[in-house]
């Protein structure tokens, strides 16, 4: 099973490392690679160190040693930069933890606080506003996204018109992913052009046909953002800001454009690639993340993420039938979800080791940062992050664990 595939093929559109990713080799070793001197590249000599996170109220049951341990091995065994999780608990209250490093060239401590891009966690936030339309009767998800982007999705045996918008969501419409057609790509020219949603539609319609039932595309969600487009009258990230950023005063939560840069206190992002024959370590903070769009750009911190989760899970956002349709799942491919790993219009479920599943989503971008965001049925919320690619199995499935800690641990 390919378990790193659930937090990098489940990124935005730039989550694709087959082209550049180091050999596995090269990659597997712990702690950070050695770096070339250009200017894209970092100091790889900055140890981990671990971040003072607020502690928890003395309760019983509240205690995060497990957690901690769980985030250390991210960064120690497994040599990423920076590991933080923050957690919104209905018994124990708000809590963070922290290990590694933010920034590599000062030796800034991670930390939960600050802002990262969260990848395909924007597909819930895109995938919330479809669904609103449809509790306002402007749009039918069983509608054939001809209806409403006629002639978009025409050609080399795809068609819009046998296509659904709840398919769309749920990656069931059979469209492949653009981001195959950006793997070949030159990291320089992703990391500063700008892709419309369009462009990269027509691109990735020359890809050939996916097999299988389910397949994951940040395709649909670029589809899906223009679809609100054309129903509201209005860009898809102006609605989206509209009726979830805004009411939520998520406030660190907005959308890039066309700028390549994070506002405000944020961690630096890195990945490895193969340079030389070498494995190296690159600062991919600066990047346009255009080509992720609705379906990968949003920027956020832990805190606002799970802030929009609690919300959305609570009834907030959907009525109660909305939300049950956003929450009826299939399976998904097990080489990208687990084998136990489902999927509904714009959620993943997943097992948990203390019962139940957890339901959230996961994103990664191909500029470093990755996420994963979960409820526990108890009400837990956790938000998992780290500032550096995953190259193995093993550091992906260390980053499960740790989410998978933090929202069962009752130490």
């Amino acid at each position: 099973m390919k378990l790193r595939a659930l937090l990098v093929a489940l990124g935005s559109a730039l989550a694709s490392v087959v082209a550049t990713a180091a050999p596995a080799g090269a990659a597997t070793v712990p702690g950070p690679a050695t770096t070339a001197p250009t200017r894209a590249t970092v100091p790889a000599t900055t140890a981990p160190a671990r971040a003072a996170a607020p502690t928890t109220a003395a309760r019983p049951g509240c205690g995060h040693r497990a957690t901690d341990r769980a985030l250390a091995r991210l960064t120690r065994e497994h040599g990423l930069a920076g590991a933080a999780v923050a957690v919104a608990d209905p018994y124990c209250g708000r809590w963070s933890r922290a290990d590694g490093t933010a920034d590599l060239r000062t030796g800034r401590p991670m930390n939960a606080r600050d802002r990262l891009r969260i990848g395909s966690v924007t597909k819930t936030f895109t995938a919330t506003v479809v669904l609103q339309l449809a509790d306002e009767g402007r749009l039918r998800l069983d509608a054939p996204v001809d209806r409403y982007l006629p002639g978009l999705v025409r050609g080399n045996g795809y068609d819009g018109r046998a296509i659904s918008v709840r398919q769309l969501l749920q990656h069931t419409g059979g469209l492949p992913d653009h981001s195959a057609a950006l793997a070949d790509e030159d990291t320089d020219h992703l990391r500063h052009h700008h892709f419309e949603p369009r462009e990269l539609v027509r691109r990735a319609l020359l890809l050939p046909h996916p097999t299988g039932r389910w397949h994951y595309s940040t395709t649909n969600y670029l589809l899906a953002g223009l679809v609100i487009e054309q129903v509201t009258g209005r860009p898809a990230e102006k609605e989206i800001t509209r009726r979830i950023i805004r009411p939520l005063r998520l406030r660190d939560t907005y959308w890039p454009g066309r700028s390549a840069r994070i506002r405000g206190p944020h961690s630096r992002s890195y990945f490895t690639e193969e340079r030389n024959g070498t494995a190296v370590r690159v600062d991919g903070t600066e990047w346009n993340a255009s080509a992720g769009g609705t379906g990968g750009a949003l920027i956020s911190t832990p805190a606002d993420v799970n802030r929009f989760f609690g919300a959305l899970l609570s009834g907030r956002l959907l009525s109660a039938p909305r939300l049950a349709e956003m929450r009826r799942t299939v399976p998904g491919d097990p080489d990208r979800l687990g084998p136990d790993g489902r999927y509904g219009l714009g959620l993943i479920t997943s097992p948990l080791s203390c019962g139940g599943r957890w339901t959230g989503h996961t994103g990664s971008t191909r500029a470093g940062h990755h996420s994963v965001a979960a409820v526990a049925p108890d009400g837990r919320r956790a938000t998992l992050v780290v500032n550096q690619t995953p190259d193995t199995d093993a550091a992906a499935r260390a980053m499960l664990t740790a989410l998978d800690t933090a929202l069962c641990e009752r130490d």
